[in-house]
């Protein structure tokens, strides 16, 4: 055996026998191996608990359709607690009307303010019998004794809007004669031959409220005071309030030609 031969086996046995000659070879720089796995472990269990949960899921599913039915079933949910809630309120909004009225009793209208507004209503549907008028109450038995607009009406002016009448016309043709008073049919009425007139705002021309027209069939307690104060200036009068039932659409789109008639009120133009 030759000297290097020695050499290299008396190196090889110091080093097997004594552990402090063991050598670190991990780079320098670098991780660790042993670190490497640690930090791995740490960065699993900092994952999302819901991407956990899907990933669970998912393993025992094999795809991602629990995590989309899961979704939609929580959407369906929270529509059905929205139309249970909707629902709710309407049969509480209807057991409060029907706590204000007494027993025994209907709604003999439409609470609506504008149900009776005759615009773009079908010929069918014009005009129907008093207990089916929404204005008449139908529990009462005078009502059905009532003549029927269409019977009544076939023999006057006719019109293009409202209850297809012209009243006005009725009234100076003596087509009809209304009684002033209900219990003297001799009585004759106070005619108040005077026109109001309303600056609008705006293109439209201003309003003319025309007594005279009025007086001829109506008493002026009918409008004064609760409807319109006899004052100049205390009266806010719009076409929001007339829709909604008030002011001028107490009558008119009920008994009267509806709002519809924009030339019937606004009458004079601003030049003259």
């Amino acid at each position: 055996m030759s000297s290097c031969h020695i050499i290299f086996v008396f190196f090889l046995v110091i080093s097997l026998a004594t552990p402090a000659f063991a050598v670190d070879i991990s780079p320098v720089g670098k991780v660790k191996v042993g670190d490497l796995a640690v930090g791995q472990k740490t960065a699993d269990s900092s994952e999302p608990r819901a991407e956990q949960q899907k990933d669970k899921r998912k393993s025992v599913t094999g795809d991602d359709s629990v995590t989309e039915k899961d979704n939609a079933s929580q959407k369906k949910k929270i529509v059905n607690e929205g139309e249970k809630a909707a629902a709710n309120k309407k049969d509480q909004s209807s057991n409060s009307l029907n706590k204000q009225m007494k027993p025994g009793k209907k709604l003999a209208y439409n609470p609506s303010p504008n149900s009776f507004n005759r615009l773009m209503k079908p010929p069918s549907k014009r005009n129907p019998p008093p207990a089916k008028d929404g204005i008449h109450d139908p529990d009462n038995d005078g009502t059905h004794i009532l003549q029927a607009p269409r019977d009544s009406f076939s023999q006057l002016t006719k019109s293009n809007s409202g209850n297809r009448v012209d009243w006005v016309a009725a009234i100076e043709k003596g087509e009809i004669n209304p009684r002033y008073d209900r219990l003297d049919p001799k009585k004759l009425p106070i005619i108040l031959d005077l026109n109001i007139v309303r600056e609008v705002k705006g293109s439209m021309p201003d309003v003319v409220y025309p007594h005279k027209q009025h007086t001829e069939w109506l008493d002026c307690s009918n409008c004064h005071p609760a409807i319109f104060v006899p004052m100049k200036g205390a009266n806010s009068i719009s076409m929001a309030s007339i829709l909604l039932g008030e002011k001028c659409g107490v009558c008119h789109g009920k008994v009267a030609f509806p709002v519809s008639e924009c030339r019937k009120c606004h009458s004079k133009n601003k030049t003259e």
